[in-house]
């Protein structure tokens, strides 16, 4: 099957859709979880995946805000801020809402964004990296970071994910467990 990026700068290809399908993967863990959990999603957004964390909520919208904190600055631009409400119908909304700003970079932008500088924030440090140093050492390990910690709290509250909820790739048949 063609890759439908195929010619494109290569960050953008590493960047822009591996965001998009991350958005797929935090979107369907948010249905699941609801669909399992019913009236004790609500909770669930609330839970922690250890003291002094942010709750799931936040983890999924920390998440999806870095996908945006990474992706815009590899094309020279500030990236945008999704605000909302941190409950079920809030963060499919900044799911959405991040799809449609990832979707609408033009793939030309990220020519020459290995070797660009790009900026953000660290905390309380600032850190300014080459694109694909950005991209790589910062950007792709605080959005999986979030999403794993998101993926833990929730099913921690209860909901039943897996490898197959986190990733989309595996597959187990029902009941298999590996502890």
């Amino acid at each position: 099957m063609p890759d439908q990026h195929e010619g494109a700068p290569p960050l953008y290809r590493a960047s822009v859709p591996v965001f998009l399908a991350i958005l797929d993967r935090i979107a369907a863990e948010l249905r699941r979880a609801e669909e399992a959990l019913g009236e004790n999603y609500a909770a669930a957004l609330e839970r922690r995946p250890a003291d002094r964390m942010f709750p799931a909520a936040q983890q999924a919208a920390s998440s999806v805000q870095f996908m945006l904190r990474t992706a815009f600055p590899l094309v020279g631009l500030r990236p945008p801020e999704i605000r909302g409400e941190l409950d079920g119908p809030g963060l499919m909304a900044r799911i959405d809402e991040a799809r449609r700003l990832l979707a609408g970079l033009d793939p030309a932008a990220f020519a020459g964004a290995e070797t660009r500088i790009a900026r953000g924030q660290a905390g309380f440090a600032t850190v300014e990296l080459p694109g694909e140093a950005f991209l790589f050492e910062f950007g792709l390990p605080n959005i999986y970071f979030h999403q794993a910690m998101a993926h833990v709290a929730l099913k921690q509250a209860g909901a039943p994910l897996g490898k197959v909820d986190y990733d989309g790739r595996h597959d187990y048949p029902a009941g298999f467990s590996l502890g």
